[in-house]
């Protein structure tokens, strides 16, 4: 049940007629699912189990950036925001990603933690979605990571003030040498603005497309009740 999908199958119908170059008729676009379903029953009582056996699946099948997910938040008028990030860690505390402090995401997170993430494994016909409170990492372990990339990411982590708007790509360059020459023959150091971003779930749901939109949607939540394991699952409508 929670093994590799034996048997995805993508239709799609061709659009009516072509009206223009850059034109597709978006309504007769369609994918149908053929998949091993999910059964509640069968659940481990972790659903980092689960995440993880997905994700192996979606490294098996070779998916680019497999753990890539998207990040939303609202700003403080009520705008949404996504983009794209790299998780990093994925462990019983949370999902962590790594970023500029000073970026739109991390500043609207420091206004209103809760957030959303998704991982979007299309050609897999799998979404994994979780809700839950942003938090930052420790010092200790934003270092660590930061010692692990490669210098070329280090020296950009300096160089790059993100989200703020840059007179053009030649001044963000010359930034790049000036910190080559200043950090030359020695460590780059983690920037004090720069560490992770840890969001602690509240839920984390598992979508598998099934045949003829009757998609299997399975949620972990988050139990209060102190004589459970901490999650209960329930199955949701497509």
């Amino acid at each position: 049940m929670l093994g590799p999908v034996t048997s995805i199958v993508a239709r799609h119908a061709a659009p009516e007629k072509v009206r223009g170059m850059d034109e597709v008729d978006l309504q007769r676009l369609r994918r149908e699912y053929e998949a091993i379903g999910l059964d509640a029953a069968a659940l481990p009582a972790d659903p980092l189990v689960v995440f993880h056996e997905w994700l192996e699946c979606a490294v098996d099948a070779a998916l680019a950036e497999a753990n890539a997910m998207i990040v939303s938040t609202v700003a403080p008028d009520g705008t949404p925001s996504s983009r794209m990030v790299l998780c990093k860690v994925a462990d019983a505390r949370g999902f962590t990603f790594f970023t500029n402090y000073d970026s739109r995401k991390s500043r609207e997170l420091i206004a209103n933690p809760r957030t959303a993430l998704l991982f979007p494994w299309h050609p897999l016909g799998r979404q994994i979605r979780v809700e839950g409170v942003a938090e930052r990492t420790n010092r200790a372990e934003s270092e660590a990571y930061f010692a692990t990339r490669p210098r070329g990411a280090q020296i950009s982590a300096w160089a790059s003030a993100q989200s703020s708007v840059v007179a053009s790509r030649g001044d963000l360059e010359q930034r790049v040498v000036e910190l080559e020459q200043e950090y030359n023959g020695r460590d780059v150091p983690c920037p004090p603005h720069w560490g992770g971003i840890r969001v602690v779930p509240s839920s984390i749901e598992f979508w598998q497309g099934r045949r003829d939109r009757l998609h299997d949607r399975l949620v972990y939540r988050r139990s209060d009740s102190a004589t459970t394991d901490g999650w209960h699952v329930v199955r949701l409508s497509p």
